[in-house]
């Protein structure tokens, strides 16, 4: 529903995707402007659950909106239960406001989520639904947050807002696909230390993980994308492709 951070191009939105699988309908991130397009492919009341990988607005801002939707479906009769939110809880006034909206959610920390170690010796923690895996990894970002894998018939990986790790790279070992941001070009590689990934490092990130493809998002909206595409396909040395609104990737 939205590729652009920190703020959206004309008519377009922040981070937003919706995982169909499994017989679930799971939105992953909220940013601004992402509720709206939501609904071109599903009505708001058939979500089952909703994942926040870390609490900056361009990746929650819009459940304030989805709270509205669900309060009102529940008076209406149109939808019994609250839905499912799982987010970090820091920082802990952010996450204290949402889980306050108890007639819309059921706010879950992802911190609360039981340890795995994986097969790699990586430590997750882990959440099933509906016979799909979810792991989440920490982040390296300015606030508290998570790189997030889903497993069903295939294996998707969602970077979040993070910086280049080993955790990250662990993560997305032999992805079907990895969505993973590219928030910078190679002019940015210094501001950007200990807090983003540019394109050039999403991928080589997705080459040291062995993933299938690489689908870049979190795009800052003055960039030329067709830059940040190049960069990327030299690190990752095959083809990329460059998230759009409105489009469906199948896993």
């Amino acid at each position: 529903m939205g590729c652009w951070a920190p703020y959206p191009r004309a008519g377009g939105a922040c981070s937003g995707y919706l995982i169909r699988a499994g017989g679930l309908n799971v939105l992953l991130e909220a940013g601004n402007g992402t509720l709206s397009g939501l609904m071109r492919f599903i009505d708001f009341r058939l979500l089952d659950a909703v994942i926040i990988s870390h609490l900056h607005h361009d990746h929650y801002l819009d459940l304030f909106s989805l709270r509205h939707a669900i309060e009102g479906a529940r008076r209406d009769g149109s939808r019994a239960a609250p839905l499912r939110l799982f987010a970090p809880a820091e920082p802990a006034a952010e996450f204290k406001l949402l889980a306050g909206y108890g007639k819309a959610f059921a706010a879950t920390p992802l911190e609360s989520l039981p340890w795995e170690c994986t097969p790699g010796g990586l430590n997750t923690r882990r959440l099933d639904l509906a016979g799909l895996t979810f792991r989440f990894a920490p982040a390296l970002h300015s606030i508290p947050g998570f790189s997030i894998s889903l497993e069903g018939k295939g294996k998707l990986v969602f970077s979040g807002d993070t910086a280049r790790t080993e955790e990250l790279a662990a993560l997305a070992e032999g992805a079907d696909l990895f969505l993973c941001e590219a928030s910078g070009q190679d002019s940015d590689t210094e501001a950007m230390q200990g807090v983003h990934l540019t394109a050039r490092q999403a991928g080589e990130t997705a080459r040291q993980a062995g993933a299938k493809r690489l689908l870049l998002t979190h795009f800052w909206p003055e960039y030329d994308l067709s830059l940040l595409g190049r960069q990327a396909g030299e690190g990752f040395g095959e083809m990329v492709s460059l998230a759009r609104e409105g489009k469906t990737y199948r896993v």
